[in-house]
């Protein structure tokens, strides 16, 4: 810093502190690069640190890029199931699926619309489905998914409750303030709901 470098490399530096040392040093770190405008590259696998200190986000997996962009771009419109997963806590949830109709995927437990202007997907063609936790909402009638709740997390501000569709895992977070019995249905607004190809896991997105 006193020699003023043009660029600053940080390879997990908060690793070894305590959480709420952490959350100190984050905005510290922050700050400084606001007042001294050096580029810095930032090593993490805290997904909280990238989103929160990162001007612009380079997802890596096995040495390879998997996306570039905006830490609400990628959070939003994950290139990769991989990306998907490994931002956002609790993760996307991925369901198998198969294409029924346009705009419309099918899963083991029910059916889901989705944004047939923003995928490329053939009817018949089967893909992966994801959506976020706090995407999904539980419904009393109409499409969407079969959900058997098991057990809630309380969490303060959100609570999770973990169960199965079908037979695949599921998560749903819903505000604590909203006061809901968790039903047996769950549904996501079509644009919030992503398909990803069955093998490679790229998005389909056009």
């Amino acid at each position: 810093i006193v020699r003023e470098p043009q660029a600053f490399l940080f390879d997990e530096p908060l690793s070894n502190l305590d959480a709420k040392l952490r959350v100190a040093m984050r905005i510290e770190i922050r700050k400084l690069h606001n007042r001294l405008k050096a580029t810095s590259i930032f090593v993490t696998h805290d997904q909280v640190e990238a989103m929160t200190l990162a001007d612009t986000v380079v997802v890596m997996n096995g040495g390879q890029i998997e996306q570039v962009g905006a830490p609400t771009d990628v959070y939003r419109k994950p290139a990769s199931k991989f990306v998907a997963t490994f931002i956002g806590s609790p993760a996307m949830n991925i369901l198998s699926g198969r294409i029924a109709a346009p705009g419309v995927v099918e899963t083991k437990a029910g059916r889901l619309a989705f944004d047939a202007n923003v995928y490329r997907v053939a009817v018949g063609q089967n893909v992966d489905v994801g959506v976020r936790p706090e995407d999904l909402g539980f419904a009393d009638s109409g499409e969407g998914l079969g959900f058997a709740p098991e057990l809630t997390e309380e969490l303060g501000a959100t609570r999770l409750f973990h169960g199965l569709s079908g037979d695949e895992e599921l998560v749903v977070a819903i505000a604590a303030a909203e006061r809901v019995e968790p039903g047996h249905l769950v549904a996501a607004a079509p644009g919030n709901v992503h398909l990803f190809d069955a093998v490679s896991g790229r998005s389909l997105r056009g």
